[in-house]
């Protein structure tokens, strides 16, 4: 199998299902794995582990199970914490994608340049852990990213490197962007060739992650009838800015954002939509992760929204207070100034969703199409779309919410 793999601190999920289910339409049999699904010739299954990249003996059984099938590519979502502690050892890697780098995982990287020096292992190892005659070792960066230089560095070799983003010196680039109700539509250009791409997932990260899906699908000779065909169908990625349908004339979207950049970049997106009323946010941080970036994630929901709902993430062995207290150094309102802190996440999503009026956007971040929350004692059944389909229906039935 041809072996890809996608790396960055956003973007890896949606830029692994756009290149898997590219591969498909063009007729190769592919297998998946991302952070929240997992497939082997388009039959798919929810990823339940909480993990992005699964241990070695998952890895490798599940990759068995690929090749028995005759799948021809392995496109795998593949995290700093699946470098850093080897759970890809040897695994032959022929295409490495960047989708960016911003911060994130400092509780085990410590700092930024470990960060990125475990990220750029992926790329080193294209020619360290084997080769095929018949394979040309694939590189993909987006420039438009922080650190990037670091991935065009002479230590990496490849056969192909694309660079990809809004900038003008990138190989691969968007023009004439056009934004409408949460959709996009541009232009890609490769030197002074020019297609058009209408795409309904919204936002420029997302042109970025379509653009870093474009260069692999170049690389692998994938026509542009085909690559216009699929972006044109895809809808979304379950958790990034995921829509659930509501009779109150307003709009509810559940993201997986859950850091100051990834934040910016989804509010940012909701903004720019002239229909908005007010956006209100529901998040929290997640425990035992990286305490740094807390009060920056604050900022942002606090800058960007019109109304702040601090609520509880994954607490893991953390207490819920001092998390949500590292939050609030961010927030500069005081709480009933359209700021409030509810720890019982199903209770602040309620909350929102009670105050929710026609042309509002309503945006829950963090945990996306997770199935469990971690608190401090147990695990408990948990998903944040099933959570607001009940309480909306509760309060259609004009239930006690």
């Amino acid at each position: 199998m041809t072996v890809i793999g996608v790396t960055g601190t956003k973007g890896k999920t949606t830029t692994t299902n756009l290149i898997a289910k590219w591969l498909q339409k063009a007729g190769k049999k592919v297998a998946m794995f991302s952070t929240v699904n997992i497939s082997i010739n388009g039959e798919t299954e929810d990823n339940n582990m909480k993990m992005t990249t699964p241990s070695p003996f998952f890895l490798w059984n599940w990759l068995r199970q690929a090749r028995d099938a005759g799948c021809e590519y392995a496109v795998i979502e593949t995290s700093s914490h699946a470098l850093f502690y080897h759970r890809v050892h040897w695994l032959r890697y022929d295409a490495a994608v960047l989708t960016n780098i911003a911060q994130d995982h400092l509780d085990l990287h410590k700092t930024m340049d470990n960060y990125v020096d475990t990220k750029l292992q992926l790329f080193r190892n294209l020619y360290k852990n084997g080769i095929q005659k018949w394979i040309r070792k694939i590189g993909v960066v987006n420039i438009d990213s922080e650190y990037y230089d670091r991935f065009l560095s002479k230590d990496i070799v490849v056969d192909n490197l694309y660079t990809v983003g809004f900038s003008p010196s990138a190989q691969i680039r968007a023009e004439n962007v056009v934004n409408t109700e949460l959709a996009t539509e541009f232009d890609v250009r490769i030197s002074n060739n020019l297609f058009h791409l209408i795409s309904k997932l919204p936002g420029n990260f997302n042109i970025s992650n379509i653009l870093c899906a474009v260069a692999i699908l170049m690389s692998q000779k994938i026509d542009i009838p085909t690559i216009q065909s699929v972006i044109a169908e895809f809808a979304c990625v379950p958790g990034r800015l995921e829509e659930v349908s509501n009779t109150h004339g307003a709009k509810i979207y559940v993201d997986y954002a859950h850091t100051e950049d990834s934040l910016r970049n989804v509010l940012d997106t909701l903004r720019q939509v002239k229909t908005t009323k007010r956006i209100i946010t529901v998040f929290g941080a997640t425990g035992d992760r990286d305490r740094t970036k807390r009060p920056k994630m604050g900022k942002v929901v606090d800058t960007l929204s019109d109304i702040v709902i601090l609520t509880d993430d994954d607490t893991y062995t953390e207490d819920s207070l001092r998390i949500i207290r590292d939050v609030t150094e961010g927030i500069s309102r005081r709480e009933g100034e359209w700021f409030w802190i509810i720890p019982s996440r199903e209770d602040a999503i309620r909350t929102a969703l009670i105050m929710l009026q026609p042309g509002d956007v309503l945006i829950v971040a963090g945990k996306w199409a997770e199935t469990v929350q971690v608190t401090q004692n147990w695990s408990i059944p948990w998903n944040d779309r099933k959570v607001i389909e009940k309480i909306l229906m509760e309060i259609q039935a004009q239930v006690m919410v």
